[in-house]
């Protein structure tokens, strides 16, 4: 879940010292992880390394980043794993002689067996981190007369894991060695310099032709030529290459506060784009391919995870055999999957691991796969029969926003044309569905604003809480563990949803005077039973939110302490719309707490170690 960064330019490429250049990539990366950072430049006398604990913008600043200056650089932003965050298990990490500097996201698996044979060999190590078996292996290959490139192979024949690695050595201090095992890395090609990445916002700054390497894939970039190799054999890259439509505006904060807070406000555009790619030939052979199906799967993980559980109701609901799973949990399914199944594989970055364990579990039986993904090229649509994109854009805040309600877009659009190819739907119900649907954008920017200033004056009092419940029921409990979500992983106060019928089986035990609950009350047939559960509530002063269709709102509003008047909507669009004052919620209840909601502890935004 590191961030990492390679660059290698002309000399006089950029108007500032490439050490400055280096600290703003990864500030775009810092997403990924903000424990500890560092970078690593070649100079004449050798590799400087600078690195230390702490987040970008005071370690950048203590040990003058910007200062450094030369033509090949690396740099890194951590997420620990092996070994806590310290200076000393910061990246970049070197070998023995300080001539071979690399950076590493993923974990080595097999570290500990490799680095008791270097130590025997004669090797000092200096960190925890099972990176640095790396730099060593390479020294020790460079020692027995191998070239680098044939040093950094035989590296890789011996290192088993996931990794995405940058790999600097002085004595070619025109190039840098990159490689791809599960982890994410993308090439991206500029005039005057060509850089390797985590991700495309890192260098979307000076480029947006970019190649994305898949699984396998190594090699080398200099200041104008990029090579690539799996299994000896050079990859022809001219087809491989892709512009990218996101401008370096869109990943950056355009004034706002927090990217958090920018991609909230965004959620309307990116919803009328995604809607804009959801064209017949995009959604058909889904469609076809889960007709024809025998049984349904659903993964995800976190957010994706439920929006999963949203379209496990929608497809449940016309007649389809569904089983949603957290995909770190598929090994449970694996007996009972096969020829004839169908999973939809959900993953913002198409690059989640455990969903990406889990596609290759799935497909190993026969199951066929549908991606819905972000990020063009990424390796879970790659490795998927068909896939469907979301066009959210980038999202740079740790807790996904515009992905859930793209995704949700996606989902929705899917299940409506399959309700319609099934007979379940009738063409006028689909053609409203799809009306409100296609109005979302509007509707969306109407609630921002008018919703808002409520929500930030409510955030005071949420502020000052230390747990939460959030309830619905039917396609509102899903929407409720997404409110509950974000609520926990920025503001860290204890929120929990459930089933609204699940609290009087254990839950309502813990609520007293003032305990916030938050109800996902839904245009649909629960709204009796829902206003039931608002009374169980009340009875026992807890302190009571509804989120109430606006033709309801004279039923709620005496045994509510804060009505969200929302608009009356067709209950499967209703969530697209619901989920945004609970993520606003969170996001202001967070800042209340004196919380960066960008940076939440202990999280990243891409999980890439399982």
């Amino acid at each position: 879940m590191c961030g990492i960064i390679g660059i290698v330019s002309v000399q006089g490429g950029f108007k500032e010292p490439i050490g400055k250049v280096v600290r703003r990539c990864l500030e775009r990366l810092e997403y990924r992880g903000y424990d500890s950072v560092g970078i690593a430049v070649i100079k004449d006398y050798g590799i400087e390394v600078r690195k230390g604990k702490g987040k970008i913008a005071e370690v950048s600043v203590r040990l003058g980043f910007d200062n450094v200056d030369g033509t090949t650089a690396i740099g890194h932003t951590r997420w620990a794993t092996h070994g806590k965050p310290s200076d000393e298990n910061a990246h970049p990490h070197t070998d023995c002689t300080g001539t071979i500097a690399v950076v590493h996201n993923g974990i080595i698996s097999n570290f500990l067996e490799l680095k008791e044979e270097l130590i025997r060999r004669g090797h000092v190590f200096r960190s925890e981190t099972d990176t640095e078996v790396v730099a060593h292996l390479i020294e020790e290959y460079v020692k027995m007369g191998y070239k680098p490139f044939d040093a950094v192979k035989a590296m890789l024949s011996r290192i088993q894991g996931t990794y995405a690695l940058v790999i600097m050595i002085s004595t070619e201090p025109h190039r840098l060695y990159f490689a791809r095992n599960t982890s994410p890395l993308i090439v991206g090609l500029g005039s005057n310099a060509n850089f390797v990445a985590s991700d495309i916002p890192a260098f979307l700054e000076f480029t947006n032709m970019v190649i994305a390497l898949r699984d396998g894939e190594y090699g080398y970039i200099e200041p104008g030529y990029v090579y690539i190799e799996k299994d000896g054999r050079p990859v022809k890259i001219e087809e491989r290459v892709r512009a990218i439509s996101w401008t370096p505006d869109m990943a950056s904060k355009e004034g706002y506060p927090h990217f958090m807070l920018k991609e909230i406000h965004e959620q309307p555009y990116a919803i009328s784009q995604t809607l804009a790619g959801l064209t017949d030939r995009a959604l058909d052979d889904a469609v076809k391919l889960l007709m024809d199906s025998r049984r349904i799967f659903i993964l995800g993980a976190g957010t994706s995870y439920h929006a999963g559980l949203v379209g496990d109701y929608l497809l449940t609901e016309l007649g389809f055999d569904v089983h949603p799973f957290i995909s770190s949990e598929y090994r449970k399914f694996m007996n009972m999957a096969g020829q004839g199944d169908v999973a939809l594989a959900i993953s913002q970055s198409g690059e989640t691991i455990d969903t990406l364990i889990a596609v290759r579990a799935l497909r190993s039986r026969g199951v066929k796969v549908v991606a819905v993904s972000n990020v063009i090229d990424s390796a879970i649509p790659r490795e998927s029969d068909y896939v469907i994109y979301t066009r959210a854009g980038p999202e740079i805040g740790v807790a996904a926003t515009k992905t859930f309600t793209t995704q949700l877009t996606v989902l929705l659009a899917l299940a409506l044309k399959l309700g319609v190819a099934v007979g379940r739907l009738s063409s006028s119900e689909y053609s409203n569905a799809m009306d409100e649907l296609n109005r979302v954008p509007k509707i969306l920017d109407s609630v921002i604003a008018g919703v808002e200033g409520r929500v930030k004056a409510l955030s005071e009092v949420m502020s000052k809480k230390q747990s939460a419940y959030y309830l619905g029921r039917g396609i509102g409990v899903p929407l409720s563990m997404e409110g509950a979500l974000k609520m926990k992983e920025i503001a860290y106060v204890h929120a929990e949803a459930y089933p609204a019928g699940e609290s009087k089986h254990g839950p309502i035990a813990l609520v007293e005077e003032g305990y916030p609950v938050v109800f996902s009350i839904l245009d649909d047939e629960n709204v009796d039973a829902l206003l039931g559960n608002v009374m169980e509530m009340r009875a026992r002063d807890a302190y009571t939110i509804g989120l109430v269709p606006s033709k309801y709102v004279s039923k709620f509003r005496d045994l509510l302490n804060v009505t969200m008047e929302m608009p009356t909507l067709n209950y499967r669009v209703a969530p697209i719309v619901y989920v945004v004052p609970m993520q606003l919620l969170a996001y202001y209840t967070a800042v209340n707490r004196g919380y960066d909601p960008d940076k939440p502890r202990n999280l990243a935004k891409t999980v890439t170690v399982e």
